[in-house]
């Protein structure tokens, strides 16, 4: 499937269908480089809880778990008591799945680890995103070998809920991979942007 038309006119991932508020972070988000490395380590986690379940989800969510995760501030999560945990297990604006918000802590020790999160992650990809031409939805693969490389090295620094294809999803979300489709005319805005850094 390539692009698709919607009623403003402007062709788009067909992924993004047309829920406004998906539409919205197709258009302003997604594919965009992330180079803030609090920023970076959100998204990581977001995707992480989004395993199993459709972005949209944790996109109407999103609001909830940065205030249930005291803003993403690694410091901060990385002493979460369990008394916490059991707080957040009964937050319905959120993802309750124990596991997923246990390894939160974890991957917060794991993040203040790190000296600088958004070189490590950019590094693996000589700091310039990957440009791809994508014609359609169905040559956008669920992981690549750089994928892996990273997937594996995160899982080697303490992070949990980083397989590949979570890792590649949060790859193309942060722009250290370009999939917008070649007609989308998210695109080229996106490759522009790689470009002024």
């Amino acid at each position: 499937m390539s692009a698709v038309k919607h009623e403003d006119g402007l062709c788009r991932c067909g992924w993004c269908g047309t829920d406004p508020l998906y539409v919205h972070y197709h258009d302003t988000d997604w594919g965009v480089p992330e180079y803030d490395s609090r920023a970076l380590f959100e998204k990581l986690l977001l995707d992480g809880f989004q395993a199993g379940l459709s972005w949209i989800t944790i996109l109407r969510k999103r609001d909830n778990f940065r205030k249930a995760f005291d803003g993403f501030d690694a410091g901060t999560m990385a002493r979460y008591t369990p008394k916490k945990l059991e707080k957040l297990m009964q937050d319905a604006g959120i993802v309750r799945n124990r596991l997923k918000i246990e390894a939160s802590v974890t991957n917060a020790q794991a993040y203040l680890a790190i000296p600088d999160f958004s070189h490590y992650l950019w590094d693996f990809i000589d700091g310039q995103p990957i440009q791809n031409q994508r014609r359609s939805m169905t040559d956008i693969p669920v992981k690549t070998p750089v994928a892996e490389k990273m997937s594996k090295d995160l899982q080697k620094r303490g992070f949990r809920f980083v397989g590949p294809t979570i890792v590649y999803a949060f790859m193309q979300a942060c722009g250290l991979v370009n999939d917008h489709l070649v007609d989308c005319h998210r695109h080229e805005a996106v490759k522009h942007a790689a470009q002024q850094r």
